[in-house]
């Protein structure tokens, strides 16, 4: 079983009434979660994060609002500067009719975030709800490997070709445990760091933390789950083994 260019998640698996709930669980995790590979079987990080276009309208509102709210200390400059370029993205996007459910992602997270500060009044709660976030895919990443169905092997498990059986495999599910453990570590990093940051009401330092901590950490931890997790090669398989039927 070779790989060519990976576009999107190649299960490998028979559709159909066998398909068992699991399986159809992995597809779509897989098929949601915007992982591509390289022709060599590498994970394709910036491909993966949207390349330079996704990159850029991840970070520029929150680049936006800190370098607005440290110049001004003034916190509706801030939110409407950062409003107005998550905005301009999503319209960019509507225009040209590519990628739009990204951009309208991106531009209601910022609306959200907008929303609770200024009900507040305080430009540190801009970065409230992107706690929870991180709290509740923290908790479901760790609470599917003590229910031994670890998240990233549910979605690699499907890139690679091996559905979901990579289960019968004890070093299998140790390495999808793992790799599920690493992005759990990105999680819980960005907490532990930026947490402490917003009690101390540091709004400079908590917005340059969430800055660097948010994309490129995350590509980071992707790129080594999917190391950690990389099964053994064998003849012209790229980087994966032939699923097991």
């Amino acid at each position: 079983m070779s790989h060519g260019p990976d576009n999107g998640p190649d299960n490998g698996q028979p559709s159909g009434p066998e398909t068992n709930p699991a399986d159809e669980l992995g597809r779509r995790l897989a098929e949601g979660s915007g992982i591509h590979r390289t022709a060599g079987g590498q994970v394709d990080v910036l491909k993966t994060v949207g390349g330079v276009r996704g990159l850029v309208e991840a970070l520029l509102p929150g680049i936006v609002f800190l370098g607005v709210f440290m110049a001004t200390r003034e916190l509706n400059p801030a939110l409407i500067s950062s409003l107005a370029i998550a905005a301009v993205f999503t319209v960019a996007r509507l225009v040209r009719k590519s990628g739009l459910t990204q951009a309208l992602t991106g531009l209601f997270a910022v609306v959200i975030c907008a929303l609770v500060a200024r009900t507040t009044g305080n430009a540190r709660d801009f970065y409230v709800p992107g706690f929870f976030t991180n709290g509740a895919y923290l908790l479901a990443m760790a609470l599917s490997v003590f229910v031994r169905w670890p998240l990233m092997g549910l979605v690699f498990g499907f890139i690679r070709g091996e559905g979901t059986e990579w289960r019968h495999e004890p070093a299998r599910r140790t390495a999808y445990n793992v790799a599920t453990w690493v992005i759990v570590g990105v999680f819980a990093a960005r907490l532990l760091v930026q947490l402490p940051l917003y009690a101390a009401d540091n709004v400079e330092a908590l917005g340059a933390a969430r800055i660097v901590m948010g994309i490129p950490l995350y590509a980071m931890g992707l790129w080594l789950s999917w190391l950690v997790s990389r099964p053994a090669a064998t003849p012209g398989t790229g980087d994966a083994a032939p699923p097991r039927r």
